[in-house]
């Protein structure tokens, strides 16, 4: 069956799709644009906290979100209920907006039949004693690795959404997503000192993807050996100095210093520090930053966006020029541009707004060590933690989980307490040398932006930035 079909019987078991758009197109007379999106999900979380089974969640939501659109304003309205009174309902909550507009309605978005990840639910393949048998077994595989181990907290995610988008001209399109996470947090003590580490995996597939018993030990080896890291490290430096950032997780400096900023809406209400720059350099030349929701399932990865646009690969800085925003349908209309597939909600209860999916800086000509060994004192930051961005100034404050001294081109001893300083709006102009070994995240983002939380992925090769400011305790 397809998507549509197993939605179809999800959805419209009390109400056609016939009369669902025709409510639908009695609710968008008069407006420029607006959709019917209908979700269904299934989602777990099992929990383990020192030898203890904590939480153990499943739940099931059900639900419709109408929105309607006309220039910069838009009414939504939702419901748990699909049937043909909730619709008319909000209907007439959403009407409002449009009452006394004259625009045309906006051409539905084209259909696509890619497909990034298989459509199966992934939460029936696994029983409930399995998934804490396996939760039991990391813990006493953590546990006898080494006996400086005190605590070991590994949780399982794992949720299915069936979503269609329903257009006023009778267009319907569905998708079906999975997604499944592991995580683990090791603590350790010596001498009275207690340190932590973690690791976690997932994206787009079934369990079996990350659960076999070497992906899971390596998950488990990966947090331990960053908790005893940390366990030996010395206190950060603090002061102006060079910075290499590490592979992979690291982008997720790029997410939140570059990446918000160069959110159509942001843009269009300038209030985005690059708003205006477009066709400027804003990043060092070589700096070509994309937005990818089209690579196979990863976890921020969508077949098509949810506004029902094709996800697409959006390049936004190219060779350190500002070249493009990431937009949904309103935003893009109100600019001007074509949408972006980046039109992302957190459920049917919120309205979409530009997100990003996936955002990748791509290679450059340098080796890793190469550029390792150009750095006289310096910091080397493998891994980050938290981290704060203020949108309008774009000033960022990021924790680094795992950092290290470079010291005469060699990565010196481990540092602890090292946060990253700066402002986005000049960060990238600090780049002096890019890696040619790009390296995707293992799956575990989730970005956040006024109250709504959606899965993304991050990526980046081995970077060297001159002049940024690392604040820690010592001197």
């Amino acid at each position: 069956m397809t998507a549509l079909d197993i939605t179809d019987r999800l959805f419209f078991r009390d109400l056609a799709p016939e009369d669902a758009t025709r409510v639908l197109a009695g609710a968008l007379a008069g407006a420029e644009d607006g959709e019917l999106f209908l979700e269904y999900r299934e989602s777990e979380a099992t929990t383990l906290d020192d030898g203890r089974i904590r939480t153990a969640s499943f739940d099931t939501t059900r639900g419709f979100g109408l929105r309607a659109v006309a220039g910069e304003a838009a009414g939504y309205a939702h419901g748990g209920e699909i049937s043909l009174s909730a619709l008319q309902r909000a209907a007439d909550t959403v009407r409002a907006v449009s009452s006394g507009h004259s625009g045309a309605l906006a051409v539905a978005p084209r259909a696509t039949n890619a497909r990034l990840y298989v459509p199966e639910n992934p939460l029936p393949a696994m029983e409930f004693g399995d998934k804490t048998a396996l939760l039991a077994a990391i813990d006493a595989y953590a546990r006898g690795r080494d006996p400086r181990v005190t605590q070991v907290m590994a949780s399982l995610t794992g949720e299915w959404q069936a979503v269609q988008i329903l257009r006023a001209d009778g267009t319907r399109v569905a998708d079906l997503r999975p997604l499944v996470r592991l995580s683990v947090q090791v603590v350790v003590e010596h001498a009275g000192r207690r340190e932590s580490g973690g690791h976690g995996l997932g994206g787009r597939f079934g369990y079996d993807r990350i659960l076999g018993e070497q992906s899971w030990k390596n998950a488990v080896d990966l947090a331990l050996r960053q908790a005893l890291i940390n366990l030996d490290a010395v206190p950060a430096p603090a002061g102006e100095m060079e910075v290499v950032l590490g592979p992979g997780w690291p982008g997720i400096l790029l997410h939140e210093a570059i990446g918000h900023g160069l959110e159509g809406d942001f843009n269009r209400k300038k209030t985005s520090a690059f708003s205006g720059l477009m066709g400027q350099r804003i990043a060092a030349p070589g700096v070509t930053v994309v937005d990818d929701g089209t690579i196979a399932d990863r976890r921020g990865s969508l077949t098509i966006d949810d506004e029902g646009t094709p996800s697409g690969r959006t390049v936004m800085i190219e060779d350190g020029i500002l070249t493009g925003f990431i937009q949904d349908r309103q935003n893009a209309r109100l600019m001007g541009v074509a949408p972006t597939g980046n039109g992302r909600r957190e459920s049917h209860a919120h309205a979409p707004m530009p997100r990003m999916t996936n955002t990748v800086m791509m290679a450059g000509p340098h080796a890793p060590e190469e550029i390792l060994r150009s750095v006289k004192r310096g910091l080397y930051a493998v891994n980050f933690g938290g981290g704060q961005v203020d949108i309008v100034s774009g000033k960022f404050v990021f924790a680094a989980s795992e950092a290290y001294l470079i010291e005469d081109g060699r990565i010196g001893p481990a540092v602890k307490g090292a946060t990253l300083i700066g402002s986005g709006a000049d960060a990238l102009t600090k780049v002096s040398m890019i890696g040619n070994d790009v390296g995707m995240d293992p799956g575990i983002g989730t970005c956040g932006k006024q109250g709504q939380g959606v899965p993304v992925g991050v990526g980046q090769p081995t970077l060297k930035m001159t002049g940024l400011t690392i604040g820690g305790t010592a001197v």
